[in-house]
């Protein structure tokens, strides 16, 4: 029974990570780039189900951004998705007026000071003259925003579903 408990969240977790690499790669163009709204980071808010479906995001996310952007973003995106995971985790049961907003906001800090910071440094813009800082600010919100989107708009609305619909449930948290 054990075995067969660790099958399934091992099972989860690849399903997740296939399903979040499926949705950018046929989203593409908005799942990359600095404006960007990538449909897939509402798949951060499954941790609210529990912390296997960490391992199953970051892991999609490191392989979307394997195969869809840059060496620097499979490093920092991948490592601002698992900071949002955990605290989302860590967040998991907190609600605002029955909806899991307090946990979706982790993902939307991470990335867009991480990946904000990220694309001011590493891809700046040379026709524009501002200074490093305002470029840095400027990317993060773009990013926040999309982030808003897909993890507080979307990605609420998933655990919403989730949790009442009984044959959903059943999936994602059954053991």
């Amino acid at each position: 029974m054990n075995q067969n408990f660790t099958v399934r969240k091992l099972a989860r977790c690849a399903v997740v990570a296939a399903l979040y690499v499926v949705l950018c790669m046929a989203l593409q163009p908005f799942s990359y780039g600095a404006v960007q709204v990538r449909v897939a980071e509402a798949l951060c808010l499954l941790p609210v189900f529990g912390a296997e479906y960490i391992v199953g995001v970051v892991l999609g996310c490191f392989l979307a951004n394997l195969l869809g952007s840059t060496i620097v973003d499979v490093i920092f995106g991948t490592l601002a998705t698992l900071l949002a995971c955990v605290v989302t985790y860590k967040l998991r049961n907190v609600r605002f007026k029955g909806l899991a907003i307090v946990p979706s906001l982790p993902p939307v800090v991470f990335n867009a000071v991480i990946i904000g910071i990220e694309i001011a440094v590493m891809f700046p813009d040379p026709s524009s003259s501002a200074p490093l800082w305002l470029a840095c600010i400027t990317n993060g919100i773009s990013v926040g925003i999309g982030e808003l989107i897909s993890c507080t708009v979307l990605g609420v609305l998933l655990v919403k579903i989730v949790e009442t619909n009984t044959s959903l449930r059943k999936v994602f948290l059954e053991a």
